[in-house]
């Protein structure tokens, strides 16, 4: 096993050379790396499956967001501070370190809402927020410390190769994260989306402690405490005003703009600090560099636009296509299929000709096409027709997944190689949280354009982004519920007032006439009209039998040949004997007695003309709230995608200016640092 010493006379490699290790060594370690970073990448992904379960047992809807928030500022904010460390120290030691840490964390959250911890830190839901934190805060280390080790032990040529590997690993883990974690919830519990990485990570700890060798140079110096409480104070309130802008505060807020400039506050204090500082955490001098300025700078933009798809499409799938949480995980499929083929597929080739800039190119264009092809959505898309667009742009992503990390770690000298990789990663994270704030923004934006200009005008009802929450949309687009089986819901409603008040009901006559929603004639209708109109149909006819009868025989036989005359009338005129009819005083006392009898059914004719008036106006109504819900529904599902297109043709200017910072990366060849090796420990590269 190779060893390290921090006495120069015991052999210590040269600045910008690295040890040689055995193969075995090598093997071992890759495979430790491998479940380190498998952990930590499901480790995002698979809490969210579980995220309602919890949210039912912890009773915490209102601090939902900050479950992910809290693992994502402790996370974000460590990470060059770990690089740091891992110079210092070696990497050996913190990827430990933030294994265990990890861990505790883990088994806290599994442990948050038991009864045994009682009412600490509040209750459950805020005990599982801040035990995500500190799975966060050791969870930092394990994607930054694997990439560094990987530059420490393989050369770049078999380092493109890995990388590649590592990229589709977590691509791999954005698809399967949410299937394991709806398995564990439905068939154990929710605890078990945290209690499943100790297993993994006790095997990982294993492995690193027990057969990876002393990796990293000691470089000597001390912790640059004053840089890394800048760096918090810096990226914690600028992330919180990320988080919050927009969603719990408005972006002009006190709150927001207090955070904003407490953080340009701190970066300007950072900047002096660590221009001054013997050991700085963040050397400046690596922006010198102009590999590790423009790489890093192309990777931030790359990380907004990366999170500016990912995290959108599924609520596409969901709320427009219809299509459950844990199917539009797997949906995700194509687009991860596309990142992990071409980020294999780059490494591998980029191991053998070492030219990286043509696929950092190329993946940069085929995503701004990719972008422009999601712009071509509408809201009766299908999901094939999504698939083959989401693949397109997994193409576009992929490379940038290892390639960007690999260009800046050649660029810099050894003794800088961890704080190197940790900035890289922290510069892609930080793009992705910015990504996420602001193609948030728009989304919300986009609906309070959109929305309205395809949801149908409903009198005494504003229906835009103001009261339309997801869940609204999300049931459109599923068909089951939502706004438009509340209009039907509503016109049932209504059609029952119209029923009470039609039966005498005052006060549900008061609220017809008083809702501006009932067309006039029918406030009418309801409001004595029909029993109006029943009265003075009934009173006509009368007249028109008193009169015709008055004048005999005649009279009974023009309305015995009427249409117009009930059959019922009509049989009563035919029982009459014709010396009822023989007299003008018998006459006109028979007119009398049948136009009494007509007038006496009148409450009979209302009970009728009531039903067919009840029937009719129940129908209408079901047609009116058929066809209303049909139109809500769909302008719902046609103003997200609308605001969605919107959103993606925003982010092809995201990724435009990506792939215009790349063309700027400079070309290094890459060589080895690798020191020499005894004959007999030589073996070929590909046997790692």
């Amino acid at each position: 096993m190779t060893t390290l010493s921090d006495s120069p006379s015991s052999g210590v490699p040269t600045p910008d050379t690295l040890p040689h290790y055995t193969d075995a060594e090598r093997k071992i370690t890759l495979t430790g790396l491998m479940v380190v970073f498998l952990l930590a990448a499901l480790s995002q992904n698979v809490v969210g499956t579980a995220m309602p379960r919890i949210i039912e047992d912890l009773h915490g809807f209102n601090l939902y967001a900050w479950v992910t928030t809290a693992y994502l500022l402790a996370s974000t904010v460590m990470v060059p501070i770990y690089g740091k460390l891992s110079d210092l120290y070696g990497r050996k030691p913190v990827l430990v370190f933030g294994i265990v840490v990890f861990l505790l964390g883990s088994a806290l959250c599994g442990l948050a809402g038991e009864p045994f911890l009682g009412n600490f830190l509040g209750g459950g839901m805020n005990q599982l927020i801040a035990f995500r934190a500190v799975a966060g805060f050791g969870g930092a280390a394990l994607f930054t410390t694997a990439f560094t080790i990987l530059a420490d032990m393989f050369d770049p040529a078999e380092r493109a190769k890995f990388g590649g590997l590592f990229g589709a690993i977590f691509g791999l883990s954005a698809v399967v994260g949410p299937v394991i974690g709806g398995f564990l919830t439905d068939a154990l519990s929710w605890r078990w989306t945290f209690f499943v990485n100790l297993p993994l990570g006790l095997f990982a700890l294993f492995l690193i402690m027990s057969k990876m060798p002393r990796i990293g140079q000691r470089t000597g110096g001390k912790i640059d405490f004053w840089g890394a409480a800048l760096i918090l104070s810096t990226t914690i309130p600028l992330l919180l005003a990320l988080t919050w802008g927009g969603v719990t505060y408005a972006w002009d807020s006190t709150i927001i703009l207090g955070l904003l400039g407490g953080s340009l506050v701190s970066l300007l204090a950072f900047l002096y600090a660590e221009s001054r500082a013997p050991d700085p955490i963040i050397p400046l001098s690596l922006f010198r560099v102009p590999m590790f300025s423009t790489g890093n700078l192309a990777s931030f933009v790359v990380g907004m636009a990366f999170f500016g798809v990912v995290m959108f499409l599924p609520l596409y799938m969901q709320m427009v296509l219809g299509v459950s949480p844990t199917k539009s995980g797997m949906s995700m499929l194509p687009l991860m299929a596309g990142l992990m083929g071409s980020s294999i597929l780059a490494g591998n080739i980029v191991a053998k000709n070492g030219a990286y800039k043509p696929w950092m190119i190329g993946g940069g264009i085929v995503l701004v096409v990719g972008m422009w092809l999601l712009t071509g959505l509408h809201a009766d898309s299908t999901l094939p027709d999504l698939y083959w667009r989401m693949f397109i742009v997994g193409l576009g992503l992929g490379p940038s997944q290892s390639l960007f990390t690999l260009a800046i770690q050649n660029a810099v000298p050894v003794r800088e190689l961890g704080v190197a990789t940790s900035s890289s990663q922290f510069f892609r994270q930080i793009g992705s949280t910015i990504g996420a704030a602001v193609f948030g923004t728009l989304l919300m934006n986009n609906l309070h354009t959109e929305l309205p200009k395809h949801l149908p005008q409903v009198p005494g009802a504003q229906m835009d982004a103001s009261n339309m929450d997801l869940g609204a949309l999300r049931a459109a687009g599923s068909g089951q519920g939502g706004p438009g089986e509340k209009i039907k819901e509503a016109f049932g409603e209504q059609y029952v007032q119209i029923e009470k008040a039609l039966n005498g009901d005052a006060a549900a006559a008061a609220a017809i006439q008083a809702n501006p929603q009932v067309p006039g004639e029918l406030k009418t209708l309801v409001g004595g009209g029909l029993k109006a109109q029943v009265h003075e149909k009934l009173s006509t006819q009368a007249a028109a039998i008193q009169s015709a009868l008055s004048q005999g025989e005649p009279g009974r036989q023009a309305l015995l040949n009427s249409a117009q005359t009930p059959d019922a009338l009509k049989a009563q005129l035919k029982a009459l004997p014709a010396q009822a009819l023989a007299t003008p005083q018998a006459s006109a006392a028979v007119a009398a007695q049948v136009s009494q009898g007509v007038l006496a059914q009148e409450d009979a004719a209302y009970a009728q003309a009531k039903i067919q008036a009840l029937a009719s106006i129940k129908a209408e109504l079901d047609q009116q709230g058929t066809e209303l819900a049909g139109q809500v529904n769909t302008g719902l599902k046609e103003g997200f995608t609308a605001a969605m297109t919107r959103m993606f043709g925003s982010a092809i200017w995201v990724a435009a200016l990506g792939l215009l910072i790349t063309l700027f990366v400079p070309v290094l060849p890459l060589v080895s640092r690798r020191s020499a090796a005894p004959a007999e420990q030589e073996t070929p590269a590909a046997s790692a």
